[in-house]
């Protein structure tokens, strides 16, 4: 499945590598990917490679599961079209509350004990999922985890996530997309290093002009 997904990203252009020409990420960082994984949802064959799977890692992973929650913005698609599979509610929480009407943060029928899974599109640090995990568990909501289309394996998402005790279970992830975008000539084979320089290390771009 990992391969799979892998190779839907790349084709459509959702998982972007340029390692010859970094983008500059909001925080100035430089990086030789790029993500956008709501272009799944404008392609039907990788939509519905993508929610498929989402459903079964949910079954799979996460068998007692009684309401999707997606992430917003990029969540929320996923876990209407999965919960539509899997015949299950969702709804989705806000990055802060509204600020009018009943000034909800969480949309959609929430029962305090009710047992969760968040669906997520991307993970790199893991400070947005874990914000909504929070929110959710603030109102009594038992987060049983995560499952997300792809994640970078970042140190610092991996560590935040133990501490607060968050399981993800990812569709792909950055070391198979690597592996399959040199295998499928979307980048070269000596690049895969340079690549996991960056995803080991964000901060150090000394990966930037193929420097070792």
């Amino acid at each position: 499945m990992k391969k799979l997904i892998a190779k839907d990203l790349l084709s459509i252009g959702a998982v972007f590598f340029r390692p010859d020409e970094p983008f500059t990420w909001a925080s100035g960082i430089k990086s030789p990917v790029y993500c956008d994984n709501r272009l799944t949802l404008t392609d039907v064959k990788v939509r519905g490679d993508v929610e498929n799977a989402l459903a079964e890692n949910v079954k799979k992973y996460y068998p007692q599961c009684e309401v999707l929650m997606g992430t917003s913005t990029a969540g929320i698609a996923h876990a209407a079209i999965t919960g539509h599979i899997l015949g299950m509610p969702m709804g989705y929480v806000r990055g802060s509350n509204k600020d009018h009407g009943r000034q909800n943060r969480i949309e959609g029928k929430l029962l305090p004990g009710q047992k969760v899974v968040v669906v997520e599109d991307l993970i790199s640090t893991g400070g947005s999922v874990i914000d909504v995990v929070r929110a959710l568990r603030e109102a009594g909501a038992e987060v049983l985890g995560v499952v997300s289309i792809f994640t970078y394996g970042m140190k610092k998402g991996l560590e935040r996530l133990a501490e607060e005790n968050v399981k993800n279970i990812s569709l792909t992830d950055f070391d198979t997309i690597a592996a399959v975008a040199a295998e499928e000539g979307y980048i070269k084979h000596e690049d895969i290093e340079r690549l996991i320089a960056f995803r080991d290390n964000p901060s150090d771009e000394s990966w930037i002009g193929g420097a070792k």
